[in-house]
């Protein structure tokens, strides 16, 4: 089982969820809040599930209360990576009431964001349970939120591919095509990598597998094989390199594509197309 991933800083979340909430105060602040509630009155609050799911945000959630109130009392009663069902109390938090209620939405919108992504995920894994096959994301992510996105899908069971475009060498089939070819793009990318550099060349044919396997890249993307053809690449690769198989992944066929033998898979639906866990905040 994939390990819960560590708390991501402070120091990131914080610049993340000040954007949100300037992006919600717009021009005069929250002037219902200002106009209906006394400027010093308090309010007791609770972080509700509407639905079962996967926890992910929590400290978004602390962040967004503690930027209006610096004073705030948030209990965390769930952690991040727990399977929670509807009515479960996730947090609990007291302060000034105008704060609370102007950094309500921005708590909830992002603390429902990444359970949604979290939960999905687990989904995701689950289905794979029993293969060899692990779960992973691409950069298909939300602007503004990947840290956070790839840490709740690392909540959920997955793990994470690349951050962004410097941290591996992606051969695509448009690099593919501006160097002539799979094996032309793979001479120019090991002969430019560094030693803790990794090499990935996507394929689209058991013709351009076999064209990639003599340069021994790292891994190879087996992008939209059919089953058969996914059978035939394990077999033709005999584990000397790491297959990723990528496209045409749904709930429904991940497990098919699992059970074909390859190492990862990896879905773009885990962080473009997840849906936002309902996550309610109630005074009590």
């Amino acid at each position: 089982m994939t390990p819960l991933p560590s708390p991501l800083p402070d120091a990131l979340l914080g610049p993340v969820v000040r954007s949100a909430l300037l992006e919600d105060f717009g021009r005069a602040g929250d002037v219902t809040a200002a106009a209906c509630v006394e400027a010093k009155a308090r309010l007791k609050v609770l972080f509700v599930a509407r639905r079962a799911g996967v926890v992910a945000g929590l400290d978004c959630a602390r962040l967004a209360l503690a930027a209006m109130d610096p004073d705030v009392r948030f209990e965390a009663v769930a952690a991040d990576g727990d399977r929670i069902g509807a009515g479960t109390v996730l947090a609990r938090a007291e302060g000034n009431a105008r704060a609370i209620l102007t950094a309500e939405r921005t708590a909830l919108n992002l603390l429902g964001r990444l359970s949604g992504v979290a939960t999905l995920t687990a989904e995701y894994v689950r289905a794979v349970e029993g293969t060899a096959a692990r779960i992973t994301d691409t950069r298909k992510t939300t602007p503004g939120l990947r840290a956070l996105e790839k840490y709740a899908v690392r909540c959920g069971g997955g793990i994470n591919h690349r951050f962004g475009l410097d941290d591996a060498i992606l051969i695509k089939d448009n690099h593919v095509a501006a160097c002539g070819g799979v094996g032309p793009a793979l001479e120019r990318a090991k002969a430019a990598a560094g030693h803790l550099m990794k090499v990935e060349v996507e394929v689209d044919s058991l013709e351009q597998l076999d064209e990639a396997l003599p340069y021994a890249p790292d891994v190879i993307m087996l992008d939209n094989f059919s089953l058969a053809d996914l059978r035939e690449a394990v077999g033709r690769a005999g584990g000397k390199v790491r297959l990723e198989a990528s496209g045409g992944v749904s709930l429904e066929t991940v497990r098919a594509i699992a059970e074909t033998g390859v190492d990862v898979i990896s879905v773009g639906a885990l962080t473009h197309s997840a849906p936002v866990l309902d996550i309610g905040l109630d005074a009590v």
